[in-house]
């Protein structure tokens, strides 16, 4: 991995924090992702199941967690099946796990090799009434591919049509949101590094230059500090590119007087940042964007003041359309006469800041977690509040990373330039 050792303690206390919530007499069942085919003869990058990472801290393709607490034989209540290397694998794709590294990575000290898997779980399987399965429920994923836990829980049920097939995904949906100390630092290493390649960029931006080599800069500065790469398929867009939400092109030359819009992070250790900054071409703002570009920051201002404890999700998004609204107003992009019939279900704002203002960050940049349960202490949101007016060519958008904690809601990005003056003065040195 490129990444510096995580150790084994958040594993152990994932996994026990899991089982505790479980029926007894259950077993559960986790899966590593799938490999992915890229070409004829190419698999994509492997990315890890963030489920069963959480639980093994395993970061290697063909891998299988088994948890059975109540297991009447000792040796099967957790074990960790892997992919036996050999010589032609060593020589053709480089090191494997041992059974003694992943140990010393996942704390499981019961480590067997995938061929074993079939006859493990049959000798034990009839002891157990319940099998909880692993699949996917965030509910921005819609699957058209059966991936490996859905294949596996079909093969379950024709072969254990009578036991009770439970969900672990409820489970995790409560658990992963509430990070550890040890994931807040890798979040925190994620953030250090998102913050070098935006001084980087920002060092480096110039009319004339393409969008794709603004991409080049960020890419090397992840590598260089031992990132795995891009959190996300970053946004480089410069002008009406920035109007685009998802803009992922990044093919155009940036043009003097123009706004680029940034939306880019690392992952470290499969933990990720979320960043944006709009910065001018040129080193200056011009007076609108300038104005338009303060108006988004009091609004981020704000809205992350209310990311605390007991926040709740929907409120908390209807607050900060009130806010919006009155900067749209102020700005002249909408009428206080037209607001104030405005449908409620349909609110004006929505036509210049169209996306939420949050979203729960860590393995995954969107991360697993329920949109209907109030902010709690551990939680990591995202606050990216934006004005797009595309008839003016115009896209500003800035986003932080927060953490809540007991005493209110500490910024993981404080030290990133935000300040339109400090963008300024650091392009201008």
């Amino acid at each position: 991995m490129k990444y510096s050792s995580i150790g084994d303690k958040l594993f152990i206390i994932n996994r026990k924090n899991f089982v505790s919530r479980i029926k007894p007499s259950s077993i559960a069942l986790f899966n590593a992702n799938d490999e992915f085919v890229r070409s004829g003869d190419q698999n994509f990058t492997f990315k890890q199941n963030p489920d069963f990472f959480y639980l093994t801290g395993i970061d290697q393709e063909q891998s299988v967690l088994l948890l059975f607490p109540d297991c009447p034989n000792p040796a099967y209540k957790e074990v960790l099946f892997l992919r036996q290397t050999n010589e032609h694998i060593a020589v053709w794709e480089g090191n494997k796990y041992t059974k003694e590294e992943a140990r010393k990575v996942s704390g499981i000290q019961q480590i067997y090799w995938l061929q074993d898997f079939d006859a493990i779980l049959h000798s034990i399987i009839h002891y157990a009434d319940h099998i909880y399965i692993n699949t996917n429920e965030n509910d921005r994923y819609v699957h058209t591919v059966p991936y490996r836990d859905l294949r596996i829980l079909a093969d379950l049920r024709s072969k254990y049509p009578l036991h009770h097939y439970e969900r672990a995904a409820p489970i995790l949906r409560d658990l992963r949101p509430v990070k550890s100390a040890v994931e807040v630092e890798l979040t925190r290493k994620a953030c250090t590094i998102t913050k070098d390649a935006f001084v980087r960029v920002l060092k480096f931006v110039k009319p004339g230059v393409a969008e794709y080599e603004i991409e080049a800069e960020i890419i090397h500065e992840f590598i260089r500090q031992r990132a795995t790469g891009h959190a996300y398929s970053p946004i480089i867009a410069s002008g009406k590119n920035a109007t685009i939400l998802h803009y992922n092109d990044n093919n155009q030359i940036c043009k003097d007087g123009e706004v680029i819009l940034f939306d880019f992070g690392a992952e470290y250790a499969n933990y990720n940042a979320d960043l944006s900054r709009s910065v001018p071409v040129n080193g200056r703002f011009t007076p609108r964007q300038r104005q338009v570009y303060d108006a988004v920051l009091r609004v981020m201002r704000q809205a992350t003041q209310m990311l605390v404890a007991g926040t709740v999700w929907n409120d908390y998004h209807d607050e900060v359309g009130k806010i919006m609204t009155s900067e749209l107003i102020e700005l002249g992009l909408l009428k206080r006469h037209e607001v104030d019939k405005q449908d409620a279900k349909m609110p004006l704002y929505k036509k210049y800041f169209m996306h939420g203002t949050s979203h729960h960050l860590g393995l995954d940049v969107h991360d697993y977690a329920s949109r209907y349960k109030p902010f709690e202490v551990g939680n990591i949101l995202t606050c990216e509040p934006g004005i797009y007016i595309p008839e003016e060519g115009l896209g500003i958008r800035l986003e932080n990373d927060i953490l809540i904690t007991e005493n209110g809601n500490i910024d993981l990005m404080a030290d990133i330039p935000l300040e339109a003056a400090e963008i300024e003065e650091i392009m201008n040195s």
